[in-house]
């Protein structure tokens, strides 16, 4: 049961009935201990403030969940000119040392020996049951170290999971380091009109910045930056690690660029963003008691380490790709009011079926899509269900994912 303080704060934070952020995502990272103690701030807390950034409390972080705009109009920036989202909270980190591909491959699915240097990809962190740990993304540059970034709400059990692993490693006469990154802030620009903004910023051609790639770069004139072709809303766009002094001046100097529309935009927006590409949010649609291959997430498990069988609950995620799990999770349209986490899915006969991990009505489509565990057997696109809501039941019906079409940047 949630606090009366906690109560008060979630009514504070109440967002247009289509965005599941407060009452779902935020409502797993907030207690009335976050409301007592002082949240976490990011160094553009206070320009979030002075630009009419309404901010809450998210994974022990203070964040702005939508501007003065609102949500809906967040979201419409990104999918139609440039966003700006504040994704500090994140953890970056690095590994060093030479035996540091060894350490990561033996914590997850990734084969990133086979990783061209300055490229990476999305990886699931395992434990030993075939669970997920985390999502993260991993990124092998040129340099001496692989560069690392994993969510905000996993940050104090990723830390923990990798330095007790790192121990054991190194006991072993292993040769690696792992370095969490205090210096830099991170800022997600997505949207169509990231290339022709960014362009006039940096040396490089961005053209040759392919989806999961990286390069180290002076972006607005401000050294010492990371620029990565990757995102979660299905949009192009990039991530920009940079130094936490020039953060606010970055933000700044692309809000005023005249080649393309920029504005800002926060968790709601994001929210919204990734289920219509049909990203997961891990505590929502993956945890540690979901496999890879329940989630749909089977294509993080490299071809080499499926033959060499040597990642963390191999021999339980090994054995669910050939016989199939006994659930997936899937993508499902509804009519009536929209479901949220949590809501029930039913059969014909009114049997209950599964649970609705995320949802929201989605502003492009102007239909309600959610993300949910079913039985393998129902999983198949066209299948037809009921979604419970409020005591009453809406037709839903499997479909396939992303809901909207992603538009990375492959150059293919």
């Amino acid at each position: 049961m949630a606090s009366p303080a906690l109560m008060r704060t979630m009514t504070r934070c109440s967002l247009p009935g289509w965005c599941s952020i407060p009452r779902i995502q935020l409502c797993k990272y907030m207690s009335s201990s976050d409301l007592d103690a002082d949240l976490k701030k990011t160094v553009l807390h206070d320009f979030h403030i002075d630009n009419g950034g309404k901010m809450v409390p998210f994974a022990g972080w203070s964040m702005p969940v939508q501007y003065k705009a609102g949500v809906l109009n967040e979201h419409k920036q990104c999918r139609e000119h440039g966003a700006i989202f504040d994704v500090s909270h994140m953890l970056q980190s690095k590994l060093h040392g030479k035996d540091r591909v060894k350490f990561i491959e033996s914590l997850t699915v990734a084969d990133v020996e086979g990783f061209k240097e300055n490229s990476g990809g999305l990886s699931l962190l395992m434990n030993d049951s075939g669970g997920i740990i985390d999502d993260l993304i991993i990124t092998k540059t040129d340099k001496d170290y692989l560069y690392i970034v994993s969510n905000a709400g996993c940050a104090d059990k990723d830390q923990a999971h990798i330095l007790e692993r790192l121990e054991e490693f190194q006991s072993k006469g292993h040769d690696v380091e792992f370095e969490p990154i205090w210096d830099k802030a991170l800022i997600a620009f997505q949207g169509p009109a990231v290339v022709r903004v960014l362009q006039e910023g940096v040396s490089f051609d961005l053209n040759q910045l392919t989806f999961m790639t990286t390069s180290e770069a002076t972006v607005f004139g401000i050294p010492g930056c990371r620029v990565t072709r990757c995102g979660y809303t299905g949009e192009d766009g990039v991530e920009i690690s940079v130094p936490k002094g020039d953060a606010v001046a970055l933000v700044m100097k692309l809000m005023e660029s005249k080649a393309g529309t920029v504005g800002l935009a926060g968790l709601g927006a994001r929210d919204s963003l990734r289920l219509e590409a049909g990203l997961c949010l891990y505590g929502n649609d993956i945890n540690d008691d979901t496999t890879p291959v329940e989630a749909n997430l089977s294509w993080t498990i490299a071809k080499r380490r499926r033959k060499q069988a040597d990642f963390p609950g191999a021999s339980h995620v090994l054995q669910q790709l050939k016989q199939k799990p006994s659930r997936r999770r899937v993508g499902l349209i509804s009519t009536g009011a929209p479901a949220r986490q949590g809501a029930e899915l039913v059969n014909d006969s009114s049997t209950p079926v599964g649970t609705v991990t995320s949802g929201c009505p989605s502003p492009l489509l102007k239909k309600n899509i959610m993300m949910a565990y079913i039985p393998q057997t129902l999983a198949k696109p066209g299948n037809q269900l009921s979604v419970r809501v409020r005591n009453k039941t809406y037709p839903a019906e499997v479909v396939k994912m992303p809901f909207v079409p992603t538009n990375y940047f492959t150059a293919k």
